[in-house]
């Protein structure tokens, strides 16, 4: 009897050892080692002087009947684009052609107007010739110019190259007002920003009848960077 109880003391032990070496420890399974961060926002900009311009030019003409106004309105875009290249225009395209009928006060129609509109894209330094080429030529109907910089993806990369080293500067701040140090960037978000103009004047066409402006221009670019910490 006493030898039967000694084995059954001795399995118990077997056992208990078994389950304190051998058991997961399930309490610390779902831990997961974690690396402090810190996400900033940085803003970059570069000036500069647009040198194209971007502009429309139109011709409306009003006779007794639609196919007098387009004809006649035809013939006078056709003068008008001939006067737009030799004063420097380029990329000459047409914007649209319509015609639509008057009235007079009793709802009468009483004749059609046609109309026909062209873009085209000069240097800011012909800009104000060319305007002054189509109002000649017969155009009535003039807008711009928008002005943009013929560069502006290199411009644009600049300002981004900017506001990533802003980042790291602001990052860098508060990571040492924190007693830490900067580790590497683990994410960039870009968020991207249009050509803005100052009004600054940088040059003038004095001696054209059309003077133009072109001033300077903001191209910026935000972005937001994540840095882990050590």
């Amino acid at each position: 009897m006493k030898r039967l109880l000694l084995l059954v003391a001795a399995g118990l032990s077997v056992v208990a050892f078994a389950g304190a070496v051998g058991l997961p420890d399930f309490a610390g399974a779902d831990a997961a080692p974690t690396t402090d961060s810190i996400t900033v926002n940085g803003v970059g900009s570069v000036k500069a002087v647009p040198d194209e311009s971007q502009m429309s030019f139109g011709v409306e003409t009003r006779r007794s009947t639609a196919r007098a106004a387009v004809a006649a309105n035809a013939d006078a875009m056709r003068a008008v684009i001939n006067a737009l290249r030799p004063a420097g225009a380029r990329e000459i395209a047409t914007q649209w052609v319509s015609v639509y009928p008057s009235s007079d006060p009793n709802g009468q129609v009483n004749g059609y107007t046609a109309s026909n509109s062209v873009s085209a894209v000069s240097d800011v330094a012909d800009a104000a010739g060319v305007i002054d080429a189509a109002a000649g030529a017969g155009a009535n109907q003039i807008s711009g110019p928008g002005l943009s910089s013929s560069d502006a993806e290199a411009l644009y990369r600049a300002a981004l190259a900017k506001a990533v080293e802003s980042a790291r500067l602001s990052a860098d701040a508060v990571a040492k007002a924190a007693g830490r140090s900067l580790g590497p960037v683990t994410a960039i978000v870009e968020a991207g920003a249009q050509p803005t103009p100052l009004y600054r004047e940088a040059a003038a066409a004095a001696d054209s009848a059309t003077p133009i402006v072109p001033g300077e221009q903001e191209t910026s670019a935000t972005v937001s960077v994540t840095f882990s910490l050590r």
